[in-house]
């Protein structure tokens, strides 16, 4: 399998190359030069296998023979050893995907740990080291560090902005020590993003520290996040034959959404994705207006979605061959503001009882809206991206106290560690130096 750049076809590495460096040399994304299928007879197989099965069968396909397949069913089995629960909410036709019963209690476990033990075995056979460069809205930085940790030949670089986080969150940036390091940024996500992506740009930067990405701008981790799209979705059209399958996704960065496309694009039966989005909705207003405008964050309860300037827009962009009727017709678009976020918590709890995050509960808006708009017989499926209790500060004043699971309460009775740096990049440059 080739992966070629968003900016320039004629862009090319392998795997390997895709995932240790991140982004091209032209300062794009990479995309598979050409996407596999997957028939009808393998889809309907997906949807008797086991969850690790399912990622091992597609990762292979982007992988080929530069993973040995036993290898590849390792990594899966060994990234994947939780449960992921589809949960009814109102009924058959309305669910919750939990993606949050992983080590750091959050989706981005499934990418992280998948991506992380693929670098280690490429580093491992080429005796190299890397410096994974990561900034964080929330939940990638304590996945990405939690999946890293202890990798041989790995230093791990954590960019957050200052009171950007939740406190579970920061307590699980700063905690997980010996390889991996956090640094509180002072300014935004976006300064966040804008650093690492100025970090790259540099070719000093990136020889000096063997940069690679590990944000969703890493085609690894949008692969990894296609699993859970495609295996659910196999499992649902088994089960409701005649009835089509919409994911509602949550979205800030747009990896999440990217990889539900990438499952669609190779086989997944999958009708349309409803892409929601808190009060930063440059994507919404694009799906209006036909033209993208990134704008300047501003903070939410639903932290980790307050990005004002998506990366994976030109993924996705790339795609749909820079078609916006195409995307229009795949992709839905909503936004809700914390008001109607905390109205969302409030009524998912008193009518059944389940509590979620502020990020799942936008998104079961936003599937909330296009069933409203649309005369389709489906069945709907809100991604869970985090537990709740993550956000005990937004979620308990709506439904009260709320019991955090065993692997957050033991990281709230750690100290952390972290180092303060200003937004620019010779504190970042000064900052990694001295790791």
């Amino acid at each position: 399998m080739k992966f070629c750049s968003t900016r320039d076809r004629n862009l090319t590495t392998d795997f390997q190359g895709a995932i240790l460096s991140g982004t091209t040399d032209d300062g794009g994304l990479f995309v598979p030069e050409n996407f596999p299928k997957f028939s009808d007879v393998e889809i309907a197989e997906f949807s008797e296998m086991e969850f690790p099965k399912v990622a091992e069968k597609i990762a292979q396909k982007f992988i080929g023979d530069e993973i040995p397949p036993e290898e590849i069913k390792k990594i899966s089995r060994e990234s994947y050893n939780f449960p992921i629960p589809i949960v009814d909410i109102f009924g058959e036709d309305d669910k919750f995907l939990e993606l949050f019963h992983g080590p750091t209690a959050a989706f981005k476990d499934f990418a992280a740990r998948f991506l992380a033990r693929c670098v280690g075995h490429f580093l491992s056979k080429n005796r190299e080291t890397k410096t994974v460069l990561v900034a964080t809205s929330g939940d990638t930085g304590g996945a990405v560090g939690a999946g890293f940790f202890g990798v041989e030949g790995v230093q791990v670089v954590i960019l957050y902005p200052r009171g950007g986080v939740s406190k579970i969150q920061e307590k699980q940036l700063t905690t997980i020590g010996k390889n991996v390091r956090a640094f509180e940024v002072n300014g935004s996500f976006d300064d966040c993003q804008r650093l690492v992506k100025s970090a790259f740009a540099s070719q000093k930067l990136r020889k000096k520290f063997s940069l690679m990405s590990a944000n969703s701008i890493n085609i690894g981790r949008v692969i990894s996040q296609s699993f859970y799209f495609f295996w659910t979705a196999s499992r649902l059209s088994k089960k409701f034959p005649g009835k089509k399958i919409v994911f509602s996704v949550p979205s800030g960065n747009f990896g999440n959404l990217t990889g539900g496309l990438l499952a669609q694009k190779i086989g997944a039966p999958i009708h349309k994705f409803v892409a929601t989005n808190n009060s930063n909705h440059p994507f919404f207003d694009f799906l209006k207006t036909g033209k993208f405008k990134p704008k300047k964050s501003v903070a939410t309860i639903s932290n980790a979605m307050d990005i004002g300037n998506p990366n994976n827009f030109w993924r996705i962009f790339n795609f749909f061959d820079e078609n916006i009727d195409l995307i229009r017709e795949k992709i839905f678009g909503a936004w809700f503001d914390d008001d109607a976020t905390r109205r969302g918590i409030r009524e998912i709890f008193q009518k059944t009882g389940i509590v979620v995050c502020p990020h799942t509960a936008v998104g079961w808006l936003g599937l909330r809206e296009f069933r409203k708009k649309s005369n389709d017989n489906f069945i709907g499926v809100s991604v869970a991206t985090a537990h709740p209790a993550k956000f005990p500060n937004v979620v308990e004043p709506i439904v009260g106290k709320i019991e955090a699971p065993e692997n957050l309460r033991e990281i709230l009775q750690k100290i952390g560690e972290k180092t303060a740096i200003s937004a620019d990049l010779d504190s970042l440059e000064s900052a990694i130096q001295n790791f």
